[in-house]
């Protein structure tokens, strides 16, 4: 496996670095393997004062984080200065309240005595994408380091700089050895650590078949596992909706991180009534932001995150059109760049469910009552939808 920095801007190759050999590999998962005899050990108070210094390092130092990020994923240098931000929250969230939730708890049975306790349990192995390079680490590694957990990460193979910046924080942060470990491995290799003794769970951010596999290896060595396989949320504008307000949130949940989030908003319904209307707004207003270099604080639409991801996305358009849905805006790319893109649903056979669309494409059906906008947007294995409106749910 390629560990590349490749800026999507431009396509330059910024750094490239070696996957761990099998020594190393070793090497590595002994230590975290040594660190949790001892970190488990260690005082909620000494494990807070690591977490919130990782967190005050973070904001001190947001663009030395920030920039990695722009530049070989293609976030705009505001949103990626978010992400920076977003995550020293979560390490101070959990650095001052993880002992509170981790307090043992005194139950009062008919007889006898019992308490609940949380006890660390090991060394975890977390597999993350690309899309949210610190926040998906962020979130995995503050609440297990204060558990008295300690993690290794086998990261993107996109955002190698990320993976590695974000291991030096811990280090930085006063982290002992061990404690985070950042894993430039290969395919076998991820099996190899999921098979490994010493590792006790796995948990695993991606695609559905990528979680089937991880979860599979996990299942047959009966380890703890998590997977977060994203969904496929429905946007649904009912008759009441204030348009406006609907078309302001409908762009913010389509476009954030150019719509390469597994939570954007992708399945867009809409009652017959107000379909144009929106349909209007939303074009006018998605094309009045303004693509260029996501290090310049003045663009407002960002690359997508390499050229194999415009591929993907052309060729899922070119599907929806095969289905029988019509392109009504945008449909063209070049180099990592798309034109807002907007497939609007007619036929039957073209409302099939299909797998999710992390990018700035969209798919636009329209609804004549209430009760067809549930049962179209429940044809989504995972529907979570957002609703503008009150009455879907009387």
């Amino acid at each position: 496996m390629a560990y590349e920095s490749v800026n999507p801007f431009n396509g330059e190759t910024v750094q490239t670095f070696d996957e761990l050999s099998g020594a190393q590999l070793e090497i590595a998962i002994s230590e975290a393997a040594k660190c949790f005899c001892t970190w488990r050990a260690s005082s909620f108070l000494m494990r807070s004062v690591v977490v919130s210094n990782a967190a005050a390092i973070l904001r001190a130092d947001v663009d030395r984080f920030a920039r990695p990020v722009t530049e070989e994923m293609g976030k705009r240098i505001v949103e990626a200065r978010r992400e920076v931000a977003l995550c020293a929250d979560i390490l101070d969230y959990y650095a001052r309240h993880a002992e509170e939730f981790l307090a043992p708890e005194v139950l009062r049975p008919a007889s006898g005595e019992a308490t609940v306790a949380n006890e660390p349990i090991g060394v975890l192995f977390g597999v993350e994408p690309w899309n949210f390079p610190y926040y998906q680490l962020a979130r995995f590694a503050a609440p297990n380091l204060m558990a008295g957990n300690t993690i290794f990460v086998k990261h993107a193979a996109s955002v190698p700089q990320s993976a590695a910046l974000f291991e030096t924080l811990w280090s930085e942060a006063g982290a002992p050895v061990g404690a985070y470990t950042n894993l430039r491995i290969s395919y076998d290799q991820v099996g190899n650590v999921i098979d490994d003794p010493r590792v006790v769970g796995v948990t695993f951010t991606g695609s559905t078949d990528a979680g089937r596999a991880i979860a599979a290896r996990a299942g047959q060595n009966l380890k703890k596992s998590t997977m977060e396989l994203g969904g496929s949320d429905a946007f649904i504008v009912l008759d009441d909706a204030d348009l406006d307000g609907a078309v302001a949130w409908a762009v913010w949940a389509k476009m954030n991180n150019t719509g390469q989030s597994c939570i954007a908003a992708k399945r867009f319904i809409v009652m017959e009534r107000l379909a144009d209307q929106f349909l209007d707004k939303f074009q006018a207003a998605l094309g009045a932001l303004e693509a260029g270099d996501p290090m310049d604080e003045a663009t407002t639409l960002a690359p997508l995150s390499s050229a194999a991801a415009l591929t993907k996305l052309l060729g899922q358009l070119d599907r929806a059109v095969a289905a029988g849905a019509a392109i009504v805006m945008g449909g063209v790319g070049a180099s990592t760049f798309v034109e807002h893109s907007c497939s609007q649903r007619f036929s039957a056979a073209s409302r099939r469910t299909t797998p999710r669309t992390s990018t700035s494409s969209l798919d636009l059906s329209r609804c004549s009552s209430v009760s067809t906008t549930k049962k179209l947007q429940s044809r989504s294995p995972m529907p979570h939808p957002s609703d503008w409106g009150f009455d879907l749910h009387e």
